[in-house]
């Protein structure tokens, strides 16, 4: 309590987010009293609207994808019902249950959650409407505040998403019907994760991405594949072009390209990215830094008030909800007293629930050249892989790269089936600081597609068993320096 007796928290979050819930937690267990104000529902974006939902829908278009291969091992399926409505259905429930029991979590820790749309009036001040029925604000105030507001869809000028014809990943996770052929615009993660959902159940799909490689963030050599995948499921994939106009036309729209292309489709998908939550929640008023619309962070998620910090898509060192959750905690030990640390933006993974699947972390081959490293990389394909022929997934390969002058281990770049499960391997190398040899030395259980790693891993070494001398002289052409 301060001197008028008003309850004084240790820390005030605004956002309940991955980020926020996460750093509410465990500011919890560090003993601190904690109060998070959320404009909806704790969980955020990720829970309601983005990770849960979505990946929930794509483990359907995933099984519809194996049952449609079953003949390879002897199975026969005679007729095949896809049912886009109940998969929605499915999803939200997933949704449902999850929801639950964060409720639950959050009261077992003691946080103080507030439902409300919040503004800061001061550095350790959030301001909110307790209801609907009162214009009159309430506060809460604390010695430390916390902003983890996320970030909402972007649109490109000029392309008003209707929730109908046009519309975003928002609506798109709640429509139960499926559109007989839809545009995607953008070929970042949510439009290749989308194009490949729409496509499993059925709908023509063209997916088009402004840059010249989908996953422009990706490695070139993963992008180029996935690209080639996706025509071979009939997805028509169109790279370098942008979209000039989505115009409706009787029962459905025609979608036109810079390059003069025509779409007649059901539905444009706009998947161009997102847009941090900076509008209307103070931060001007109190003296925050922004840059291009979001708050300007260190390395700690200081900003530039003290006592004041942000993470995660709201910040300019956005990283995803995993990275999110870590930039939380990170915040939540630093409130305590513990000793500051930082999350390096290059040891947080991406991972794309598309099939084939994607998966990265760390720089690519091009970015590590242009940093100055004496690089090598190997490229192992899963072709090679015992478990991936058993199970007839051979499409794809782990690309690792490294300096060449301390065996480093920069990045990894994968592509092919359940590779988001196996992209944590090298999170830990990374941020454990292994060498390539160090990695290689560990042992993996046969067979499984995790022995690919520890194949790459001896490949960059030149000790590599499967390959080399004697070995195919496709793969050892993947070697270079």
């Amino acid at each position: 309590m301060n001197q008028s007796g008003e309850k004084l928290y240790d820390l005030l979050i605004l956002g309940g987010g991955p980020g926020g819930y996460v750093a509410a937690i465990r500011a919890r267990q560090l003993g601190l009293s904690v109060a998070l104000v959320e404009a909806e529902e704790v969980g955020g974006v990720c829970l309601h609207h983005g990770c849960i939902p979505s990946k929930t829908l794509l483990q359907g278009a995933a099984l519809l994808s194996a049952i449609r291969g079953a003949e390879r091992f002897g199975i026969q399926v005679s007729e095949v019902r896809a049912d886009f409505g109940l998969a929605v259905a499915r999803s939200e429930q997933v949704v449902r249950r999850l929801f639950g029991g964060l409720q639950q979590l959050m009261k077992r820790h003691g946080v103080t959650v507030i439902i409300a749309r919040g503004r800061l009036t001061a550095p350790d001040t959030i301001a909110f409407l307790p209801n609907s029925r009162t214009d009159r604000e309430e506060q809460i105030r604390g010695r430390h505040l916390l902003i983890a507001a996320g970030s909402r869809v972007k649109t490109p000028p000029g392309c008003v998403a209707d929730g109908r014809w046009i519309y975003t990943s928002d609506e798109a996770l709640i429509r139960r019907d499926l559109p007989t052929s839809v545009v995607v615009l953008g070929g970042g993660p949510i439009g290749c994760e989308f194009a490949y959902l729409y496509a499993a159940y059925g709908a023509r799909v063209a997916l088009i991405e402004a840059a010249d490689t989908l996953l422009p963030s990706a490695d070139r050599e993963v992008s180029e594949l996935l690209a080639r995948q996706f025509r071979l499921q009939g997805i028509d994939v169109q790279t370098g072009v942008a979209l000039a106009s989505g115009e409706r036309d009787g029962d459905g729209l025609i979608v036109r390209l810079t390059d003069g292309r025509e779409y007649k489709s059901d539905a444009l998908l706009v998947a161009v990215g997102r847009t941090p939550n900076t509008a209307g929640i103070g931060l001007s008023e109190v003296g925050i830094s922004t840059q291009n619309g979001a708050i300007v962070v260190d390395e700690q998620m200081h900003t530039s008030v003290p006592g004041v910090w942000a993470i995660g898509d709201v910040t300019t060192r956005a990283a995803l909800a995993h990275g999110a959750m870590a930039q939380g905690i990170a915040v939540a030990e630093a409130v305590a007293g513990l000793p500051g640390r930082t999350v390096d933006l290059k040891t947080v993974p991406t991972a794309v629930y598309c099939q084939p699947q994607v998966a990265w972390i760390g720089r690519t081959e091009a970015q590590a050249k242009a940093a100055g490293y004496a690089v090598k990389s190997c490229r192992v394909p899963f072709a090679a892989n015992g478990k991936a022929v058993a199970i007839g997934k051979t499409d794809g390969f782990v690309k690792v790269v490294c300096d060449s002058a301390s065996d480093q281990i920069l990045g990894a770049h994968l592509i092919g089936h359940d590779v988001t499960e196996l992209v944590g391997e090298w999170s830990v190398a990374i941020a454990g600081g292994m060498t390539i040899r160090r990695f290689q030395s560990a042992i993996h259980p046969h067979p499984t597609l995790s022995e690919t790693l520890a194949e790459a891993a001896a490949m960059i070494s030149g000790e590599a068993i499967h390959f080399g001398k004697g070995g195919a002289d496709t793969l050892t052409r993947d070697v270079h320096a």
